[in-house]
């Protein structure tokens, strides 16, 4: 319930589960930050799922983010973010916060490859999509790295996805005192939190605490147990440690940070053993541990572990230029860099690219092979089990180029995030801005992203129709967004038939 008071239309109280908090009037909204939905996860409740926050006497202040998790570099917290291990934290922005309202909500989980991200981030400031649609944004954060990641015997797996399903547990406890309908839940995410997203379809724990999801830009790298239990030895032998609880508990969170940032770049050398894993350099992701996640989304999904969901997923042309322009290397990839990718994530062998991409120079094919193998495809896949599975989906695809680099960027990774927020001039965006205001074009197609998503999460129909394995339309989003087969059709017949199961350990220590 909402407690009355003098000073509410300034600053709001809502009364949830643990206790009262106090958030304040900004832009016409309401907006509520660093709210605990569990306790901090340290000390005998470190590498543990997340328990249920301890109840607070008097009203709480909830007007700053809480603490970033522990992450790697690169994603330090916001300037008013406090200090401290309550790193496992809400925020909601509402239109009001009237029990009566029943608004549709949104609950957006960050990415970051499982290693970095965090609330706070500017770039998901929620106020224009609460704002534009007319509903209820809540944001949260959840254990990264080998706090909730890592293999570690004595703890369970997936701590992260435990701390995102407790945040939706909490919302369906509490949203309705924020002026929330607990059952018109969307719950959305973009590269690992489309990850996350697709694992929360697949993880009964998960079951009937969302009604839709979208997932924008599905990495296909989740980890067999055997391959997570490698990885998770070699970060804790960065440390001259086991990993077991016993041996990692006392040690800082930020020595763990240090143990894979120490442990990436080793990564690439480690092929043989590690198979298609190693390039990324990214030494977690959702591990199919048969428990907790029982299978890899896309065979979930076709077995229809998620019919009642509505689904809308897509992703980006362009996906790995990020990745290149931040290793300086954008455009200037050569013949044997391009072979070596095809030869170990071309579904049909370094051959069957080539010929069906017979005018691609090397660093094109390398950019194609790269996007289809760790995002465009595993996105496509997702929707088609999905369908398989008596499901319904939308999907798209961002066609639209970042203006930086004189469009060399492409409709690269991560540029959907400042086009649905509308934040231009935070994180990635202001390198695929390159800093400049947003153009006319670039604000329309921000607008329509948001109109797009929030008719989604308002009625399960973004605007466009469902797609189905013959006509196969998409929204695809350009200057002038469309409705049209899918694009990547080439691609589509090469990966046809490929399944996206967990990554094994492939062989011996290299």
């Amino acid at each position: 319930m909402t407690i009355p008071g003098p000073a509410e239309s300034v600053e709001p109280v809502v009364r949830t589960s643990s206790g009262a908090v106090r958030g304040r009037t900004e832009d016409g909204l309401a907006v509520f930050r660093g709210i605990p939905f569990a306790q901090p996860p340290v000390g005998d409740a470190r590498f543990a799922a997340p328990r249920r926050p301890r109840p607070w006497e008097g009203v709480r202040d909830a007007y700053a983010f809480g603490p970033p998790p522990p992450q790697d570099a690169g994603a330090a917290g916001p300037a008013d973010a406090p200090g401290g291990d309550d790193w496992l934290t809400v925020n909601v922005w509402t239109p009001a916060p009237d029990p009566a309202a029943h608004r549709p909500v949104m609950v957006w989980i960050y990415g970051g490859a499982f290693k970095l991200g965090h609330s706070g981030n500017p770039a998901y400031d929620a106020r224009r999509i609460a704002a534009d649609g007319d509903l209820v944004v809540v944001t949260l954060n959840y254990r990264v790295g080998m706090e909730g990641f890592a293999h570690i015997e004595g703890a369970p797996a997936n701590r992260g996805l435990l701390d995102q399903i407790a945040a939706l547990a909490w919302v369906q406890e509490n949203i309705a005192a924020f002026g929330g309908d607990p059952e018109q839940v969307t719950v959305l995410g973009e590269s690992a939190g489309a990850g996350s997203v697709a694992s929360l379809l697949a993880m009964p724990r998960a079951a009937g605490l969302f009604r839709r999801a979208v997932a924008q830009s599905v990495p296909g790298t989740f980890f067999s147990p055997e391959l997570a239990a490698d990885i998770g030895a070699a970060l804790a032998g960065e440390l001259g440690l086991r990993p077991t609880v016993a041996d990692l508990s006392g040690v800082a969170p930020d020595q763990l940070v240090k143990a894979g940032q120490t442990l990436a770049p080793k990564m690439p050398r480690n092929v043989a053993r590690w198979g298609q894993a190693a390039p990324t350099i990214t030494p977690y992701a959702p591990v199919v541990d048969g428990e907790f996640l029982p299978v890899a989304p896309w065979q979930a999904l076709a077995s229809g572990a998620a019919r009642d969901v509505e689904l809308l997923v897509g992703h980006n042309r362009d996906e790995n230029r990020l990745f290149t322009a931040l290793a300086g290397k954008l455009g200037e990839i050569g013949e044997d860099r391009a072979s070596a990718a095809l030869r170990l994530y071309a579904p049909g062998g370094e051959a069957a690219y080539r010929s069906a991409f017979p005018d691609a120079s090397a660093n094109d094919l390398y950019e194609h092979v790269q996007t289809d193998w760790l995002f465009a495809m595993p996105s496509l896949h997702l929707a088609e089990a999905h369908l398989a599975g008596g499901g319904r989906a939308h999907v798209y695809e961002l066609t639209w180029p970042a203006p930086a680099y004189d469009g060399a960027l492409g409709a690269c990774h991560a540029l959907d995030i400042p086009l649905l927020f509308g934040t231009f001039q935070a994180d990635l965006a202001l390198l695929q801005f390159g800093g400049a205001e947003p153009s006319g074009e670039a604000l329309a197609l921000s607008s329509r992203f948001r109109a797009d998503w929030t008719a989604f999460a308002r009625t399960g129909d973004p605007g466009w129709p469902a797609y189905d394995t013959q006509q196969r339309l998409v929204r695809v989003f350009d200057a002038e967004p469309t409705v049209a087969p899918y694009p990547e059709e080439t691609s589509r017949r090469l990966w046809e038939g490929y399944e996206f199961t967990p990554l094994p350990l492939v062989g011996p220590e290299a």
